[in-house]
This record gives structure tokens, sequence and C-alpha cells, in this order.
């Protein structure tokens, strides 16, 4: 008997490690494909804000260079998430107006449901936002729309999309499923019912399992991802339905006071501050390099390239005195961008220096802390963001002078 518990144990223990192996794999892959997917959207939104800035504001060319703005801005997002799962990015947690990201994914979610099912959109005004990261909101309202849109099947229904705000006490709030003890008070909710074939209790009950699902195809990880998400933003969600009744799904998240911050989908170029002098862009891949010549000659610099942290020390040697800024791309072959860095440092304390990279601010700035980077933009960024980032740095530059 204890020789069968010990290889019970034995196989328990090798199905974890394997289990683990294979997180680890997938990880390192999202990684790497969501850095190089980065460089590529850089070079679509930084083409597009500069469509959009030689076309004129009537001209038809217009919406399409802002919905390639848009589209990239969701790619983004994405390449955001698969980098947190990876383990080399963290989510954006900010506050955000569930109503607004409902009006923004409205006709991406139109175009992927069946053209027999009516999405309708019930979103109350002046909501009262919540802390959370928009990419992962977008990610639970898609999969709960496409799965409902999956239970009508081949007949005709409809969607019904709601948000709004209630006061929630604690016996309405033991219906839902949480992670831990939701508090009394007020809560803002997302509600997305369907008029489909609806649910019995059995498969209500093992509906959030990992890979249980009720279609012939697929992984069955989409509810199970959504309720992760849901209990990551200290909320709850509860699920009604009956057979040949539809379903509902609620979710609560917690209200913040805040609703000045909400949050903003608009891309704008029509503003930029612009300043003057000559910036050492440094970026091994040629695209960038290419880009970052007309973004910033657009916004008044002279550029200088250089594909790698060497042959940027050479040009910095030889032309530090008409050099304002250095852009430095943190993941280069040869020489990376900290120890370009720090090389730059030796040869001049003051020079500011941007580090630019696809992961999150956070997770570089810790190994910049105390050495005096002037600061940092995260790739793929706007022209807006490069000016805005640009001004905050130079600009400060000239007060201290």
């Amino acid at each position: 008997s204890k020789r069968k518990a010990l290889e019970e144990e034995k196989l328990r223990l090798n199905q974890h490690l394997q289990h683990v192996q294979k997180l680890e794999s997938l990880g390192i892959l999202a990684g790497g494909i969501a850095h190089d997917f980065n460089n590529i959207l850089m070079v679509i939104i930084g083409n597009a804000d500069l469509g959009l800035m030689n076309v004129s504001k009537i001209s038809p060319a217009r919406p399409m260079f802002e919905a390639i703005n848009k589209a990239s801005l969701r790619a983004a997002d994405i390449c955001r998430q698969m980098l947190a799962y990876s383990g080399k990015g963290r989510f954006v947690i900010q506050p955000v107006n569930l109503s607004e990201v409902v009006e923004e994914l409205s006709r991406m979610l139109k175009a992927s449901i069946s053209k027999k099912v009516i999405l309708n959109l019930n979103l109350a005004e002046g909501l009262l936002s919540v802390e959370a990261d928009v990419s992962q909101i977008q990610q639970i309202i898609i999969n709960l729309i496409i799965n409902a849109s999956e239970a009508m099947g081949d007949i005709r229904g409809e969607i019904y999309i709601t948000t709004g705000i209630q006061y929630c006490d604690k016996k309405y709030l033991q219906e839902f499923k949480t992670q831990n003890p939701l508090s009394e008070g007020y809560y803002v909710y997302l509600e997305i019912t369907d008029t489909g074939i609806g649910m019995d209790q059995a498969t209500i009950a093992k509906i959030f399992d990992p890979f249980f699902s009720t279609k012939l195809t697929g992984r069955g990880l989409g509810l199970s991802a959504v309720q992760g998400i849901v209990h990551g933003h200290k909320g709850g969600i509860k699920v009604y339905s009956e057979p040949g009744k539809g379903s509902t799904f609620k979710i609560l998240f917690p209200s913040i006071e805040d609703t000045s911050a909400l949050i903003s989908l608009d891309h704008k170029t029509d503003v930029l501050w612009k300043g003057s002098g000559t910036i050492l862009l440094v970026d091994d891949e040629e695209t960038i390099r290419t880009l970052g010549v007309r973004l910033l000659e657009k916004l008044g610099f002279d550029v200088l390239l250089a594909s790698d942290g060497r042959e940027a020390l050479g040009i910095f040697n030889k032309q530090k005195k008409e050099i304002d800024c250095v852009l430095l791309d943190l993941t280069m072959p040869r020489m990376d961008g900290e120890e370009t860095f720090r090389e730059l440092r030796l040869i001049d304390p003051g020079i500011p220096i941007i580090m630019s990279s696809g992961y999150n601010e956070q997770d570089v700035g810790y190994r910049f802390l105390g050495k005096g980077l002037s600061g940092f933009i995260q790739k793929p960024y706007s022209i807006v963001k490069l000016s805005t980032k640009l001004e905050e740095i130079l600009e400060n530059k000239k007060d201290l002078a």
C-alpha cells in the first residue's frame, strides 16, 4: 500500500512538472511573438498617423487611416495580454467606462456574430468608472457575445448588452461566483442576454470548468478565462438560464469614485508639440528606423541613425555636441539598450536618454532605477505619444538649464 501510494504521488508530481514546463514553454513563445509583433504594429500605427496628418479632414481616405489605427491599437492590446501571460508584461489598470468600451467594440461585434442575430445595446450614460484593463474587459465581452451567437444556432434571435450601476446588498451578492466575498455597496454591471437555446442546471454547474465545452470543437477555455478575468478585477459573475429560454450573464465590478479619468479611445493628431535639434535613434529594426526618421522629422527634429549599441556609441563620440536626445531600443544584438545606456552615461552624464521597448514600463523601470533614465516609451507608440514624451523630457531639460 505504501509503495502504491508513493508511485501515485510520483506520478502526480511528474504530471504537475510537465504541466508547469508546458506553461513555461507557452509563455516563452507568447512573449517572443508579442515582442516581434509589436515592432510590426509600430510601423503600421506610425505610418497611419503620418497618413492622417497628410490628408485633409474631408478626404475619403481619412476614415481608412482611422480604421487602421483603431485595429492596430486593438492588436497592441492583444500583444500586452500575451506579454502579461508570458510574465514579461503587466496589465495596465486604469479607470474604465464600460459603456464606452462596448460602444467602441460594437461594430466589430456585429461583424463577428451570425447575420440572423440582432445586437441591441442598452448602455448607461455617465457611467461610473471601474478599475480595469481595457483589453481584458474586451476579451470578456467578445467571448460572451460569440458564445451567445453560437447558442442561436441557425435560428433568428437577439442579443442584448446592458450596462448600468446598482446597489447590491449581501444577500444579492451571494448569488454571484466570486474569488473573495464582495462587500455591500455600488457596483457597475455588464449584462449580456441572448434568446438562444438556453442551458439546464447540470450544464450551468460545469460551464466555468476549464476545458468544458458544449461545442463539437474548441478548447473550452472561453468561460473559464472570463471567470478568471472577473475574479482578477475583484468582481463577480452570475448565470441565469433555462432550456429554450435563453441565457443571461451578469457581471459586477466595484465602482470607483473618480469619474474624471474615463478612458479615451480617440487617436488625435491635430495638435502636436514640435521641437528642434538632433535626436540619435538607435534600433536594430530597419523598418522602425525608417519610420522613426519620418515621425521625428514631422516633429521638427534632425535624425541620426544607429542599428545597434556599438554603432550608436561611435556616432555619439563623434557628434555628441549636436545631439540633444537619444531614443534607444532596449532589445538589440551585439550591444543591447541597457549596456549602451551605461556607456552613453559615462561619456555624457547629462544627455537625455529615452528607452523604448515592447515591454511594460514597470518591467523595464526597475532595471534603470536610480540610474538616471530620462524616460520610457512603450512600443507600439503613436506620433502623439512620441510628441508628448519628447516635450516632457526636452522642455524639462530647458527648465533645468
